[in-house]
């Protein structure tokens, strides 16, 4: 086959796991904290944005049938895809914790009981379960996560609300929202009165569905995912519902057969026990997503074995070559060039690869280099459509590709991820466009019109975000900005002029 039609052929796959969750499985790396995760040993997973928590919760749902083999029954709280359902909290949060802890505890075991139902567990505890779930409406709502939200939300504010507690259960015709205090759940322990009336606490509705969990010796695990984009713009809201959701995961350890999954990125983490948060201590069942260079590269030959078409054009030995990491990085430089900038102290090609794709933090995620990896076939395919020559040997790629395709690279990751996160910091990020990688705070204070005070808090913050990275030169301290950011803001090598 001519190199032009092999490189049409090849796929590095996708970014996102997301938009690959049916060939995740073919080139995902099983490492034991992977194995860990789906024995259930693991209920936290933690990673820097990028580093594949959405690639184990979207693997975790494809091996569904597995689980159900052992026992384990899945739900999703949050929807996959598309505008979260807990964004629009954002509009209308919980106007105290115990309102937020209440929320969650409530949609947490609506969601369980409906499961549970469409699994068909049966019993006493279970029909107690359901009984006071349909009081609510919570028990016909199936995967309409956004409507079974709003219901959850407005009957704790109403139950929270200095009001009377003996209004009919109502419901608004159009949402399904009930519009007076009833039901006969309360968020937390009914007083004597309210329970002889027949009042029960959320917790109670926890020990029924763990009770008749028991019953059937199933677990069921409930995923929550997309936590970042869920608050993203406030981090306020963003510090105490996830505060609440962690306190209401120390309550649920006392139920064996239920268990929260909770993915969530370590910057928000950080923010979270930022100040002092207590229970932090008490989280311990916790994986933590870290990329060396050896698995990335791992995980670069994986996506290359993938593709049957390579594999024929140059015989290759799948198994022989993932089972020896020398092989796989001799693999590597087959089809790529030993270096990017030629010179006796210039990085090999993936060095060069990883260490553009890092930010500030010295991390580099997957997303960012299979991101690149994509470019790079893009602009070598290009190349070649213009008639110029082939790459040496068996390269795939020529060395001059490889820095045409690093500004889509930074600016995916400076606009998805900074000015989309951030958006308050975008007017004075963007005012380093053209400026040099290397700042120091008068520099900076002289850029942005700051005073120095109000530009060390500024700058400070870039570096929690990724985007600066303190350095020491002399004694004077700078803010130097990794290679991941500097093309998509045209800024040149050197220390700025004060």
């Amino acid at each position: 086959m001519d190199r032009l039609s092999l490189l049409k052929e090849i796929s590095f796959g996708a970014q996102v796991a997301e938009e690959e969750t049916a060939e995740l499985a073919t080139y995902f790396v099983e490492t034991d904290q992977w194995l860990r995760i789906f024995k259930g040993d693991v209920d936290v997973i933690r990673g820097y944005k990028g580093s594949g928590k959405s690639a184990i919760y979207s693997l975790l749902s494809a091996k569904n049938d597995e689980l159900v083999d052992q026992n384990i029954l899945l739900i999703s709280a949050e929807k996959p895809r598309g505008t979260p359902v807990f964004k629009e909290l954002i509009t209308d949060p919980p106007a105290s914790e115990s309102e937020f802890q209440g929320l969650w505890k409530l949609y947490i075991v609506s969601l369980i009981a409906q499961r549970m139902k469409a699994f068909e567990v049966k019993g006493t505890a279970a029909t107690e379960l359901y009984e006071y779930l349909a009081d609510l409406g919570l028990m016909e709502l199936n995967d309409d996560l956004a409507r079974r939200l709003r219901v959850v939300k407005e009957y704790v504010k109403r139950w929270l609300a200095p009001k009377s507690l003996e209004a009919e259960l109502k419901f608004d015709p159009h949402t399904g929202i009930p519009t007076g205090i009833t039901g006969k759940i309360t968020p937390g322990e009914p007083s004597a009165d309210l329970r002889s009336r027949g009042y029960v606490s959320v917790d109670h509705l926890l020990q029924l569905a763990n009770a008749a969990l028991e019953n059937v010796n199933y677990q069921i695990w409930v995923l929550l995912d997309r936590l970042d984009v869920a608050f993203a713009e406030t981090h306020d809201l963003e510090r105490n519902a996830l505060r609440a959701l962690f306190r209401v995961y120390l309550d649920l350890a006392a139920f064996k057969q239920i268990k929260l999954k909770i993915f969530l990125r370590s910057d928000i983490w950080n923010r979270i026990v930022e100040g002092g948060f207590r229970e932090a201590s008490h989280i311990t069942r916790v994986a933590v997503l870290e990329w060396t260079s050896a698995a990335l590269l791992n995980l670069v030959i994986k996506r290359l074995l993938k593709n049957q078409s390579l594999v024929d054009e140059f015989k290759l030995d799948r198994q022989a070559v993932l089972g020896n990491f020398s092989a796989q990085s001799d693999l590597f430089y087959r089809f790529f060039p030993a270096q990017v900038e030629q010179g006796k102290n210039k990085p090999k090609t993936f060095d060069w690869m990883v260490s553009r794709c890092a930010d500030a933090t010295g991390k580099t995620a997957p997303r960012e280099l299979i991101h690149l990896l994509i470019m790079i076939r893009e602009q070598e395919i290009a190349r070649l459509e213009r008639g110029e020559p082939l790459p040496d040997g068996d390269h795939l790629f020529d060395r001059s590709v490889f820095k045409v395709a690093l500004p889509a690279v930074s600016e995916a990751r400076l606009v998805q991820n900074l000015y989309a996160e951030y958006p308050d910091l975008k007017p004075l990020l963007a005012k380093l466009n053209g400026q040099k990688t290397e700042q120091t705070s008068e520099s900076l204070a002289a850029i942005w019109g700051l005073k120095g005070d109000q530009t060390v808090k500024v700058a400070d913050q870039l570096c929690d975000v990724g985007f600066f990275e303190r350095r020491q030169v002399g004694n004077q301290g700078t803010y130097w900005v990794p290679f991941l950011f500097r093309d998509a803001l045209h800024m040149s090598q050197g220390m700025a002029d004060e």
